[in-house]
């Protein structure tokens, strides 16, 4: 009952009165918009985004960022063409593929926590290594002819209308919300991510929890990454380029504090859903693909901006109070 009060004052009963209203009007605007084939659509555009959207949470709570998670996302995508097109079968390339994605998020996780350097720098630095790295495997080509049952996983229903890239989103954001909420991990997340030096004062093994989050976070930017090559059935050195925006922007719009130690997964999923359903009713509405991402830019910005001035009615209200 305290978590359904909390969902339904704070932040996240903010952003549930703006998702009914969105539906609403897009529900008035078009016929289409609540058929469930549309529905299925809305979630398939951008399911790989979302998905990753869900540990980018847990990222940004615990006071870190991760750039590269599009990066990750395609050079995932370019290395299991590469081994494809060298002779692998996908059955071992997609596992070998998920370990490289560890081992990129590892490989973030070292240089922050063992060098100190700020994650801003490293995974920016990394954005574009491991994009470099994806263009090189497959120069300027594309690769594709992957086997009916790969492609059949991000194209073909699995359970129900439902593919699987859709059960993986649902399956990762209950879990996630379950660490969260409602483990010792989580509350250690949000204990660093309000103040890194009281948590590890206080005897918390900082840089472990940091490297589980980093390495987490490019094992699924790797799954998301398999799954994109499966529902477009092929591969370039572009593949998730410029993700990293609409990824942070949906965080952020959910509560998450950039500043971190604040935000819930509930309030990211809300967010999603504002997201994906602004983007398909400018699209059902024949909005241009540039004016979306023009309308998402207002949006981090927006996001950015709301903490702070729920700080400053704070403030004022409790100086009202006081007087």
């Amino acid at each position: 009952m305290r978590a359904l009060a909390r969902l339904l004052t704070g932040w996240e009963g903010f952003l549930l009165a703006v998702l009914v209203a969105i539906v609403a009007l897009n529900a008035a605007a078009s016929p289409f918009f609540l058929t469930v084939s549309n529905q299925i659509n809305l979630f398939q555009l951008s399911i790989e985004k979302i998905i990753v959207a869900t540990v980018m949470t847990l990222v940004i709570i615990n006071g870190e960022i991760d750039l590269s998670v599009a990066s990750v996302m395609g050079l995932a995508a370019c290395a299991f063409g590469w081994l494809f097109q060298a002779g692998v079968p996908a059955g071992l390339a997609i596992p070998a593929v998920l370990a490289g994605g560890a081992l990129c998020g590892a490989f973030n996780a070292f240089w922050i926590t063992r060098v100190g350097i700020p994650s801003l720098v490293v995974t920016l630095a990394t954005l574009i290594a491991f994009r470099g790295f994806a263009r090189v495997l497959v120069e300027d080509r594309g690769i594709g002819g992957f086997p009916a049952w790969f492609n059949a996983l991000g194209q073909q229903p699995l359970l129900g209308p439902f593919p699987l890239a859709m059960l993986v989103f649902f399956a990762l954001a209950a879990a996630l919300y379950v660490a969260l909420e409602r483990t010792a991990f989580g509350r250690r997340v949000y204990f660093i991510g309000a103040n890194r030096a009281v948590a590890e004062y206080s005897g918390l093994d900082v840089p472990r929890v940091k490297a589980v989050i980093f390495t987490l976070s490019g094992v699924v930017a790797a799954l998301a990454g398999l799954l994109y090559a499966a529902r477009v059935g092929a591969v370039r050195g572009d593949v998730a380029l410029g993700f990293e925006l609409d990824i942070i922007t949906i965080v952020l719009l959910g509560g998450v504090s950039i500043f971190g130690g604040s935000g819930t997964m509930a309030g990211t999923v809300l967010a999603i859903l504002i997201v994906l359903n602004i983007r398909n009713g400018m699209s059902l509405a024949n909005v241009t693909g540039h004016l979306q991402t023009g309308a998402l830019g207002v949006l981090l910005i927006l996001s950015v901006m709301v903490p702070t001035f729920r700080g400053w009615a704070a403030r004022a209200f409790g100086r009202g109070a006081g007087a």
